[in-house]
């Protein structure tokens, strides 16, 4: 700890010369009503030799292709919700988290659109070798070793959230060594805290443009289409293979079935109804969410959440 905050103060000091030292550079994004970064899908567009991203999105809805980039991201969620797709899991997202999603770990976020206000967030980008090779192998940093590999399945920090917090909301008026500074502040809180995974496997190899778009294709038509019955012949179509294939095809990239994968939406967005809709009944909201019946939703939601939806509800409340 002492090391890590000796070398956070040199960083501070040394605001003219580090640069030289670096030979780097500093990217920054504010994206406000509309989506002006252009983002395409597996690719975060940034200029080559860019060391650190600092991004502000103040925006109705967030990026909802599914992505995936070279650089580790850190977000904190000012403001805004809904449901976050990493790996192979599904869950939610809220304001005030902070998640990081390691390098190359497929995602997106959907945001809830039944609210009128901006969604608000903030994010690092970066990768371990960013400021130098070896960078982040330096004796005094070698205790960030335990950030990267949880980074790779993707976390959301549960303890040093307002520490956290505070150091995000320096970003903004900081120069480009301040900011620095505090991202080994952040990655040194991150280390510190309690968390939990997002996701329980990672497929390890990039996707190609083309693999992205129809892994997209299914998820963005799985996620939107959750409470209608879906075919297998109809999804395989989407993404133009045969059933056989693109059983094999899924499998292989999230290892799970698409119909694991549909349930976990199903059962995601049920929560959601629970907390919204305290007064429906358990089998409306099996109903609303693609479950033919009470029983089956039932069994499926304690295989996922570890309780009964009745159950789950008086948690909530």
């Amino acid at each position: 700890m002492l090391k890590v905050y000796f070398l956070i103060q040199l960083l501070t000091c040394f605001n003219t010369i580090l640069p030289c030292i670096l030979n780097t550079s500093f990217f920054f994004i504010n994206i406000s009503k509309t989506n002006e970064m252009k983002v395409l899908p597996f690719k975060i567009p940034k200029p080559e030799n860019e060391a650190l991203v600092y991004q502000e999105e103040r925006l109705k809805i967030l990026y909802d292709q599914l992505h995936q980039h070279g650089e580790i991201q850190i977000s904190y969620i000012e403001k805004g919700s809904g449901t976050l797709l990493v790996g192979d899991t599904i869950t939610d997202y809220k304001s005030n988290d902070i998640l990081v999603l390691g390098s190359y770990l497929p995602h997106v976020f959907r945001s809830d659109t039944n609210t009128s206000e901006l969604s608000v967030v903030y994010t690092l980008f970066f990768d371990r070798n960013s400021f130098g090779k070896g960078f982040f192998d330096l004796p005094d940093l070698k205790n960030s070793d335990s950030f990267f590999e949880n980074a790779a399945y993707g976390i959301k920090v549960l303890s040093q959230q307002e520490k956290i917090i505070k150091q995000f909301n320096k970003l903004k008026k900081q120069n480009k060594i301040e900011r620095i500074a505090t991202l080994l502040r952040i990655v040194n809180y991150i280390d510190n805290a309690k968390f939990s995974a997002l996701s329980s496997f990672v497929y390890k190899k990039k996707y190609t443009d083309d693999e992205g778009k129809r892994m997209n294709d299914v998820f963005k038509y799985a996620m939107e289409n959750y409470f209608e019955a879906i075919a297998l012949e109809d999804i395989a179509s989407l993404a133009h293979m045969s059933k056989n294939a693109f059983c094999r095809y899924f499998k292989k990239r999230t290892n799970k079935t698409f119909f694991q994968f549909l349930i976990e939406i199903r059962i995601e967005n049920a929560c959601k109804l629970i907390f919204k809709h305290p007064d429906w009944p358990i089998s409306y909201v099996a109903e609303q969410c693609g479950f033919q019946n009470a029983a089956n939703f039932n069994r499926k939601f304690k295989e996922i959440k570890g309780v009964i939806p009745s159950h789950y509800r008086l948690q909530r409340f």
